[in-house]
């Protein structure tokens, strides 16, 4: 056990700490940031502490002591927190949602400092939008259906969001949905396509199934946390606990495992009931986990590779072999979120020179965000082979790409995934001046679309963008084409977006084949004239791969998250956003924004505490882009 003594409370002030889990990889805890609460180590009385007292050791001989404690808490809680009323679960989010508003600086502070990111710069806003605000947003849309769930048996659906697709699939409009979304995301929408077996009149028979059971069973789900975006591993666990019903256990990657402390803090209401244990450690703590009998199925966030080590074994014959058989090595359920080379399709036009601006602003917003460490960053522009203004728009995405310095390479194996992706590759246009640590902006181009290049096949996690050009410059052809080579060739399902001129879509003959791509291509989020990452952002909508795949052949992944319609898994095709070309105001992802980190704090107070205030200042700072 360790003592600790807690300082920078207020008078009166009740703090409770559930337990301290000291990572076993060298890290120390050190000051826990958090409204200037400071947790200092005043020794350890386990003769498993080490030397020094600063860090407790989990000694192989002994196996993982903790990690045993807290999957037994887990297990012994896991029916209560199933069966556990509605209206607790309701104020479990509602509270959780207040602690993340009031830890969001320093969760912002924390990665701000581990990628390089200066505090008080621009650049800071990322981590708003990409953290803090996700989360809140959320945590409260899961609330309030839950609240409903409560009072209705289901999510309220109001029956003028429901439309039918040109294919006749159902859509439910997901965004907007707070009353405040059409004044801050217009003229941005989204629809969620339901599986094409869906009727109508089954909503809401389809929404909320874990809550249709009368004693329903707990079980324990083990969550692999993602480690370049602070809101993943949250939002993962919060879907697998408030939609699906399980206690969870989260491992965090050693990458991010610094804001450990503070999700602890923020989790507290489920932390503190015994409904939810945060551990730490590498592959080693990652496989005994995996292994344990109390982890009833697992949740990862990561790349295939691991996917498929943990599910099929070390890659080889027998991987390959058991692939073939249908019998894996981790036979209990799976679901996932492992990356994607992202295409987006650039469908032939007249462009102006302004809509060209504007689609080399937000190709380059896709490419920089995070440094590029998104899984749904911006990887493979698909253009018309043929197209005359290729070149223009080639240009201009160097010109804004050189407008942002290099970022620092903070995830591992960049470098040689970078490497590896440039060494052959005959077209390579590097862009800024990076230093030790940082990779530049890079453009390979022209690749071929019958070679069997890795830029097709292995995503690069890193500051790279790839062209190829397919069909032709007949809009109709290209999309034919494009749409082809984007499901077949192109690795991944996650999400795909296309930019089409205004004339496009008023055309009946084009505009129906940019229906026919959009309903054909297989990806779980398909954008037009918006970056896909604005779904993740805004939470209502489903977020995972394409439910075409299988475990075999997982590619992006199975299973969704974030969904606060709590639509069941089996009814979920995909969600299809649109927006304009040209929005009134520049989206927040487009590089530049000179107020974006005064403009994600205003978005994060805003989505806290609604109010036209707020709404107000969230404005002004948009304004100032």
């Amino acid at each position: 056990m360790v003592r600790v003594r807690l300082s920078g409370l207020d008078a009166g002030e009740r703090f409770s700490v559930h337990r301290l889990i000291f990572r076993p990889d060298g890290y120390q805890l050190g000051a826990l940031p958090g409204r200037g609460y400071a947790i200092e180590n005043m020794g350890a009385s386990s003769a498993n502490a080490g030397a020094t007292g600063d860090r407790q050791e989990l000694p192989a001989e002994t196996g993982y002591p903790e990690l045993e404690q807290a999957l037994a808490v887990l297990r012994e809680r896991a029916s209560a927190f199933a069966r556990a009323p509605l209206t607790e679960k309701v104020a479990w989010l509602r509270e959780m949602a207040s602690r993340f508003h009031e830890l969001g600086p320093r969760m912002v502070a924390a990665a701000c400092e581990a990628k390089g990111v200066p505090l008080g710069s621009p650049l800071e806003g990322e981590e708003w939008v990409a953290a803090p605000v996700p989360i809140i947003r959320n945590l409260k849309q899961l609330s309030d259906s839950l609240d409903q769930v409560r009072r209705a048996g289901a999510p309220r659906i109001d029956p003028g969001r429901v439309s039918f697709t040109s294919h006749g699939r159902v859509a439910v409009e997901v965004t907007p949905h707070e009353w405040y979304d059409g004044l801050l995301y217009a003229p941005f929408r989204a629809k969620t396509w339901l599986a094409p077996e869906v009727d109508v009149t089954q909503l809401p028979q389809i929404q909320a199934h874990f809550y249709k059971q009368s004693e329903p069973e707990g079980r324990v789900a083990l969550v692999l946390g993602a480690g370049n975006v602070a809101s993943i591993p949250v939002l993962d666990v919060v879907y697998k606990s408030f939609v699906e019903g399980r206690v969870c256990l989260l491992k965090m990657s050693p990458v991010n495992a610094y804001l450990g402390p503070l999700l602890e803090l923020a989790m507290a209401p489920l932390i503190s009931r015994g409904f939810l244990r945060i551990v730490y450690g590498g592959v080693e703590v990652g496989a005994h986990l995996v292994a344990h009998p109390a982890i009833d199925e697992l949740h990862i966030t990561g790349s295939l590779e691991t996917h498929d080590r943990i599910v099929w074994g070390e890659a080889g014959a027998e991987r390959a072999a058991r692939k073939k058989q249908g019998t894996p090595l981790f036979d209990k359920p799976v679901s996932s979120e492992l990356g994607n080379i992202s295409p987006v399709l650039l469908v032939p036009g007249k462009y102006s020179n302004r809509e060209l601006d504007t689609m080399a602003r937000g190709i380059a917003g896709m490419v920089v965000q995070n440094a590029s460490f998104n899984c749904n960053a911006a990887k493979m522009l698909i253009t018309p082979r043929g197209f005359d203004q290729r070149d223009a728009l080639l240009a201009r995405l160097e010109l804004e790409l050189a407008k942002s310095a290099p970022r620092n390479a903070y995830y591992p194996g960049a470098e040689a995934r970078y490497a590896a992706l440039t060494k052959d590759a005959e077209h390579v246009t590097r862009i800024g001046e990076a230093a030790p640590g940082q990779l530049p902006w890079t453009l390979i181009t022209e690749l071929d679309p019958q070679s069997a290049a890795p830029q097709f096949s292995v995503e690069p996690f890193c500051s790279i963008l790839s062209e190829v050009s397919v069909g032709s410059a007949d809009p109709v052809e290209f999309l034919a084409s494009a749409t082809a080579f984007a499901n077949e060739r192109l690795w991944g399902t996650l999400n795909a977006m296309l930019y089409v001129t205004p004339n496009t879509e008023r055309d009946s003959a084009l505009s129906k084949a940019l229906e026919d791509a959009i309903a054909e291509l297989r990806y779980g989020t398909v954008a037009v004239n918006h970056w896909p990452a604005a779904g993740y952002a805004l939470g209502t909508a489903p977020w995972g791969g394409h439910p075409s795949v299988r475990l075999a052949d997982v590619q992006s992944g199975l299973g969704w998250v974030h969904n606060s319609l709590m639509f069941d898994a089996p009814a979920i095709e995909k969600t299809v956003q649109r927006g304009p070309l040209r929005a009134f105001q520049a989206p927040p992802y487009f590089p530049g924004h000179r107020s974006l980190h005064l403009l994600g704090r205003a978005l994060a107070d805003f989505e806290a505490a609604p109010s036209t205030v707020g709404l107000a200042k969230v404005g002004y700072f948009a304004v100032r882009a």
